[in-house]
């Protein structure tokens, strides 16, 4: 049988992430609440039904989140999957990628910036439906009155990942 996604369990501050790889890249990366079932679900439904826990796999992965979250990397160094995005969002969420560690965006700048001036809250939306999470920073995006805003994995883990960076903006 081919295999078309590799996944494996992968630790982390905020508990088991699991992650998911094609021959392209890095496809999926979800948080703890995302049971291993329904992330299984998800990508036979959306990519293929041929897939296999692979630890192997996602080593590279495992090893660069190890790296950022003991500070010890600042950027990732991983081919991506774009094929679960949507070209509105590959545009808003490639912006993102190019936000630097320790920098921040705001939700209009990214929205201009990825060819839609008059649209944050379409980036909002699109930056809360990132299925690669902090490999893609989304988290580094920020209402424009510096306000921290949302994020698909929780305030919690957006703050604690903005202080990681030493780029949590100062309360108003």
């Amino acid at each position: 049988m081919s295999v078309d996604i590799r996944y494996a369990p992968i630790d982390s501050p905020f508990g088991t992430l699991h992650g998911a790889m094609t021959e392209r890249g890095l496809v999926r990366l979800t948080f703890p609440e995302e049971s291993l079932e329904v992330f299984l679900e998800r990508m036979s439904c959306k990519l293929s039904p041929r897939i296999v826990a692979s630890p192997r796999a996602l080593a590279p992965v495992r090893r660069q989140l190890d790296e950022y979250f003991a500070r010890r990397r600042r950027s990732f160094d991983l081919d991506l999957d774009w094929s679960l995005i949507t070209p509105f969002a590959r545009r808003v969420l490639k912006m993102t990628t190019a936000i630097p560690y320790g920098g921040h965006l705001s939700y209009a700048e990214v929205a201009a910036e990825a060819g839609s001036p008059r649209g944050a809250r379409a980036a909002g939306n699109a930056l809360g439906s990132n299925p690669i999470a902090i490999v893609i920073p989304c988290h580094r995006v920020l209402h424009s009155g510096g306000g921290i805003g949302g994020y698909g994995g929780g305030l919690d883990r957006k703050r604690f990942l903005l202080e990681l960076e030493g780029a949590l903006p100062a309360p108003l």
